[in-house]
């Protein structure tokens, strides 16, 4: 015994079902998106390597600079439940004619945890695009440039 029960989802790209209820969980939490000044609502699903879910939205504040973004929270989430270990974030947002994308500190988050994942990009009409994070922060800097 002492084997630990299979994961949710299958090892690498969310397939099926596994994608579409990563998609669903992005925009079930930009329904929940405090934005009251941007008026832009953003949310975020993060899929971890063990099959995991764990959802954001973005979170604004009179004191603009303390707002926080979709991404960063479904990140933070994860980590304080433990989870360190990535496979793909779904993002969405209201924007009509164009993808959403993380912005460039929030792909410095994401970066903290590889490059080696998926991020699903959105439209408003639930289509979307696959990027890899390596493509959406190139020559980036992470952990193990700090042991050069």
């Amino acid at each position: 015994s002492g084997q630990r029960p299979a994961p949710a989802a299958p090892p690498g790209r969310p397939q099926g079902e596994h994608l579409q209820l990563l998609l669903r969980r992005s925009r079930e939490a930009k329904n929940c998106a405090y934005c009251p000044y941007s008026n832009f609502p953003v949310g975020a699903a993060l899929l971890t390597a063990d099959g995991e879910i764990f959802s954001g939205c973005n979170v604004e504040n009179a004191c603009y600079s303390l707002g926080v973004c979709a991404e960063r929270t479904a990140i933070q989430k994860a980590i304080s439940e433990g989870h360190t270990s990535f496979r793909a974030m779904a993002i969405t947002s209201d924007m009509g004619d164009h993808f959403i994308v993380p912005c460039g500190a929030c792909r410095q988050v994401m970066r903290e945890f590889g490059t080696d994942w998926d991020i699903y990009l959105t439209k408003a009409d639930g289509t979307y695009i696959v990027k890899r994070l390596e493509e959406l922060l190139p020559l980036s800097f992470g952990p193990e440039d700090l042991k050069k």
